[in-house]
């Protein structure tokens, strides 16, 4: 898949998620710096790859998601980039987010080896979405083109909404 970074082409390595692909197991970090595995997780699950959350569309897209977050029953969003779990933390707090899980993939990249979010000449995940079902199965999948566009939140809330 061809992404961009302000129409500037960049490389993402690893295989991308597909619709009816189960996640391949990863592990983030919390931030606490406690692990947090895919196993771990239960439910309906939203996965928001991001490529750091103190910029303006990954600003916008997590208040966004945790805005209507609050409206989702049994649904879990979790917020993953590469930024240190402290900054995380210090953003969510300034920010407000109480409805939004960060976690952070800085370490072993295992999230975005799984999810073939992993940008090549920037280090960073590229913006990405996956709703999982309880079961497992991905049943939702969004690489966005274009990093600096926002995610297709409807169709997102929609996946995670029929899915429980």
């Amino acid at each position: 898949m061809k992404i961009t970074f302000q129409g500037n082409p960049l490389t993402l390595e690893g295989e991308q998620v597909k619709v009816k692909d189960s996640l391949k197991a990863f592990g983030v970090a919390k931030n606490d710096l406690s692990p947090l595995w895919l196993a771990d997780t239960k439910g309906v699950r939203i996965f928001l790859a991001v490529p750091s959350l103190d910029t303006p569309v990954c600003d916008t897209e997590v208040r966004k998601f945790n805005q209507k977050a609050s409206e989702l029953k049994n649904v879990t969003v979790y917020a993953v980039s590469m930024d240190l779990p402290f900054a995380q933390a210090r953003w969510c707090a300034g920010a407000g987010i109480a409805n939004v899980v960060s976690v952070s993939d800085y370490k072993d990249h295992s999230f975005a080896k799984a999810t073939g979010t992993f940008i090549k000449e920037l280090g960073l995940l590229t913006r990405a979405a996956f709703v999982v079902n309880s079961a497992g199965s991905v049943v939702y999948a969004e690489y966005l083109e274009e990093i600096t566009q926002e995610p297709n939140y409807d169709a997102i809330l929609a996946a995670a909404k029929s899915a429980t």
